[in-house]
């Protein structure tokens, strides 16, 4: 059965960090590319970055700002988040799209986690 859980949101001042976490099973995370997107209210998903075996990428708006890694041995992604601002306050989501290539935002991701709140104010 797959899943992905997401961990690791909060409330944070601005200019404040967190990390975000996915751990994931039911799959051999190397064969998958896991991507983060996120959702604020009133608002359409936004992909915000996502790693496969071949390299990662990120949106424009957190260029600089968040990394993406991740540990195959531990099956988790990690989303480090850092100078943060009130707009990146949202739901974030992991999620799961089977392929080995360079990974874009724009897939089509088949699984997805319950999300995590996060927070950005003062």
């Amino acid at each position: 059965q797959v899943q992905l859980v997401e961990s690791g949101g909060g409330l944070v001042q601005p200019g404040g960090s967190l990390r975000l976490s996915c751990i994931v099973s039911g799959f051999t995370l190397d064969d998958y590319a896991i991507g983060w997107f996120r959702r604020a209210p009133g608002k359409e998903y936004e992909g915000v970055s996502c790693i496969s075996r071949s390299g990662s990428n990120y949106a424009d708006s957190v260029k600089g700002r968040f990394t993406i890694s991740r540990d195959n041995a531990r099956n988790t992604v990690y989303l480090q988040m850092n100078s943060l601002k009130p707009e990146d306050t949202a739901v974030y989501y992991c999620a799961a799209d089977r392929t080995t290539f360079l990974c874009r935002l724009g897939n089509m991701y088949e699984y997805w986690g319950q999300g995590t709140q996060v927070a950005v104010s003062s």
